[in-house]
């Protein structure tokens, strides 16, 4: 459809069909928008550190959509001006091998840093271990996750270098606590004191998520019966409550007059 103005004779079509091809990518770009963020709604039983996955991962799904849309939209009005998109498609196919090839580290980066945030394998606030270094996850990125120990040492790791990992806050952690007690002490005085401590104890131990427990004899030693006692307790807690248990058993057993006995050197006079 042409329409002559003078001498200039102008195609309305080449100027209405890319009109409503803009048009249309708008719609679809924006009823798209609104799908992902009513399905990926917040939910309030979630963590804060969930829901920022969430939101950078809809942020992520939004910015791809939109490129393809506007790729998409170019290439249809490109053809209603008789340009042949089939060549500069076949461009575009050599180009972005061209550009994988010389970016295919950054790639796994983002390529794993996606499957991380979607599959939840770890989070922020997580011990975890990997590589033989080991601490407390405090950022997750899509190319990379930070991870710092308990010297404050700070390790930045590629994403697509994080695998075989070890997470120690997917569970709840034991607190084991080995008690070396005198041969001298009776059976019957030491399982008194034991469950005078546990009664004194449970429900009273920080972070402890169960009862405390005493496994028996764990070992016959050259000067000393080991007991052993255990708690479960939350992630990586353990060693706090190991070491409140360490104190409290002292105090039940000095109270009690039960024996912890110790190294002695005896030096005998050579007259």
């Amino acid at each position: 459809m042409n329409v002559k103005i003078g001498n200039l004779t102008i195609d309305l079509l080449k100027i209405i069909v890319p009109i409503i091809y803009i048009v249309i990518g708008i719609i679809v770009f924006q009823i798209i928008k609104q799908i992902i963020i009513k399905t990926s709604s917040s939910n309030k039983k979630l963590k804060i550190t969930q829901l920022q996955r969430i939101k950078t991962l809809k942020s992520l799904i939004i910015n791809i959509i939109k490129y393809i849309i506007i790729i998409l939209v170019v290439l249809a009005i490109l053809s209603t001006f008789g340009i042949n998109v089939k060549s500069i498609m076949t461009g575009l196919g050599i180009g972005t091998a061209l550009i994988g090839l010389a970016f295919q580290d950054l790639a796994k980066d983002l390529i794993a840093g996606f499957s991380i945030i979607t599959e939840g394998e770890y989070e922020v606030g997580d011990t975890i271990e990997v590589g033989g270094f080991m601490g407390e996850v405090v950022f997750i990125g899509l190319r990379t996750t930070r991870i710092r120990n308990f010297k404050g040492a700070t390790k930045i790791i590629a994403n697509h270098y994080m695998d075989n990992i070890i997470n120690y806050s997917a569970n709840n952690s034991l607190a084991v606590v080995d008690v070396g007690i005198s041969y001298e002490n009776k059976q019957e005085d030491i399982d008194k004191v034991f469950e005078k401590l546990f009664k004194r104890l449970n429900g009273n131990v920080p972070d402890a998520t169960k009862d405390l427990e005493c496994w028996g004899v764990n070992e016959l030693s050259d000067s000393s019966v080991v007991y052993r006692v255990v708690v479960e307790t939350k992630p990586m807690k353990q060693f706090a409550v190991e070491r409140f248990l360490r104190k409290e058993i002292k105090k039940e057993f000095d109270a009690s007059g039960i024996k912890i006995p110790y190294t002695q050197i005896e030096v005998h006079n050579g007259k």
